[in-house]
């Protein structure tokens, strides 16, 4: 079995090599090869014998011909070469590109560059882009008319607010040179018992007060007390740090009454001396919070002049000069922000509240120390005294107007009292008409002030106005509130006659009386 399997694998290799035989006859009288090399082939038996009879052809790989010649600027420029075939070789070689100079390319960078250069040094020099106050002007008197002698009519409005100070810092120089010599830093010292407290040197300020109430309590106001006389040691220790300014030449200094109130010494240093003088107070007044003092040496010192605040104009620039928490001669500039400004102050020293009328708002800094200096205009004249700054807010400033100390500063010299401003009053105290207070009067009306009390020998009092009386209005005219009554007989003049009209005991009736001075009635009473 063996035997005949061997047989018949030996007929199949040959009629296999028969078949090849056959196939390769075939291809070659085709004239082409079955298969392709790029060097000789020859078939090998399994035996590793090559087959007799075989012969060894080369291969030739044809290219195919190109869909598109190439430009002729791509070719070499070389003669061409042939094979043994006679076939060409040549139209095959690439002409590689020659790079190009960068010579070129950076020289036209160059130009381009230097070109946008000069187009925005010239757009910025005629738009006076890094000159803003040259192209305010220029701006201004492009806009104006121009007349025939050269100058600008003034009807022609400038096209644009300059947003600095009109003629630059050196007027705000010009001031400090003019007025700052007369500036003076005013310390106040106290006498104080042994086993006292000691107090802020800036307890009497209000500015102080705002910022940090009164820690000190009352025994800040030594010298004031009794007790603390007898229990004197004799030592002083300071009280308090201001400012002032020297008005007239012989020595006289103008300041707050608060920067001075409740002193045992009063010093008062000059600019450009070490040793201070000691002043001598003249006269003060609590309700201005002005004083004057005196300080003896030469006859020749340097002065400031009192302007007229009326004169003075929202948005004019200001500046202030004094010596806030005892830095000498500090300088602060803003504008005068408003006129006829009121505020009221709650005094830790007195305990009762200190109304200031008719003050000039400024937001030039001021801070403790600062009272008493002078808020100057730009002609070095004092417009205002600063007294006071709100401590809730940031550049809300307020100076004592000149035309107030005007009126008072020879009365301070000679030490006269000064009259107080007449200030409208009835002498009553109102409160507002609530539901309850209306049940409890057994009263079916909704609005108006319920009298609380009445002061003896008031107009009220004398108008027989009773307590538990609810006003409705005046002259006719209902006000609901407490407060709006208040505003309108505050806006009376003294001595005015007024109609009130009331209710009592459910009845209505109408009550005359004339307006008072609150001045001559020693009470805390708002009406």
């Amino acid at each position: 079995m063996d035997e005949f399997k061997n047989n018949n694998s030996g007929r199949r290799n040959d009629n296999d090599q028969v078949d090849n035989d056959k196939a390769t006859r075939q291809n070659e009288s085709n004239g082409s090869s079955y298969y392709y090399s790029y060097g000789p082939f020859s078939s090998v038996q399994s035996d590793g014998q090559r087959r007799e009879g075989q012969s060894v052809e080369d291969v030739e790989i044809t290219p195919p011909q190109a869909v598109r010649p190439l430009p002729s600027s791509y070719q070499r420029a070389v003669p061409e070469q042939q094979d043994g075939s006679g076939r060409n070789n040549g139209n095959w070689q690439f002409k590689p590109n020659k790079p190009k100079s960068q010579v070129k390319t950076i020289f036209l960078s160059f130009l381009a560059g230097m070109l946008v250069i000069t187009v925005l040094m010239y757009t910025a020099d005629r738009t006076n882009m890094f000159t803003p106050e040259t192209a305010l002007t220029s701006a201004a008197a492009e806009s104006g008319e121009t007349t025939n002698s050269g100058t600008t009519n003034s009807n022609s409005a400038p096209s644009a607010v300059p947003a600095v100070m009109p003629s630059g810092t050196a007027d705000v120089q010009s001031v400090v040179a003019k007025a700052g010599p007369a500036v003076v830093k005013i310390e106040t010292l106290a006498k104080q018992s042994s086993g006292g407290r000691q107090s802020s040197p800036y307890y009497n300020d209000p500015l102080y007060q705002y910022f940090f109430g009164n820690q000190y309590g009352d025994s800040g106001s030594s010298g004031n007390s009794n007790e603390n006389e007898g229990s004197n040691s004799g030592q002083l220790t300071p009280l308090g740090i201001g400012s002032g300014f020297i008005f007239d030449k012989s020595g006289y200094v103008l300041t707050n009454n608060h920067v001075v109130e409740g002193a045992s010494v009063v010093q008062v240093t000059v600019e450009g001396t070490n040793k201070p003088y000691e002043a001598k107070v003249l006269g003060k007044n609590a309700d201005l919070d002005l004083a004057v003092l005196k300080i003896d040496g030469k006859n020749n010192f340097p002065t400031v002049t009192l302007g007229n605040s009326d004169n003075a104009k929202v948005g004019e620039w200001m500046v202030a000069i004094g010596n806030p928490e005892g830095f000498e001669h500090s300088v602060t500039a803003g504008v005068l922000s408003a006129k006829e400004r009121t505020i009221t102050i709650n005094s830790e020293s007195t305990g009762k509240p200190t109304q200031y009328k008719h003050l000039i708002q400024t937001d030039a800094s001021i801070n403790p120390g600062n009272s008493g200096g002078p808020l100057l205009n730009l002609q070095g004249q004092v417009i205002g005294m600063n007294v006071a700054v709100s401590a809730d807010a940031q550049g809300i400033g307020f100076a004592i107007p000149s035309n107030t100390i005007l009126e008072v500063v020879d009365k301070l010299k000679n030490n006269q009292p000064i009259p107080k401003e007449p200030v409208p009053f009835i002498g009553a105290s109102l409160l507002n008409l609530s539901p309850e207070v209306a049940k409890e009067l057994g009263t079916s009306l909704t609005e108006g002030s319920v009298v609380r009390d009445i002061i003896y020998k008031s107009p009220a009092y004398q108008a027989d106005l009773r307590p538990y009386d609810v006003i409705i209005g005046a002259n006719g005219t209902p006000y609901s509130t407490s407060q709006e009554l208040i505003q309108f007989i505050q806006k009376q003049k003294v001595g005015t006659a007024l109609t009130l009209n009331i209710e009592r005991a459910g009845q209505k009736k109408d009550i005359q009386l004339k307006i008072g001075n609150k001045n001559d009635f020693s009470s805390t009473l708002q009406q």
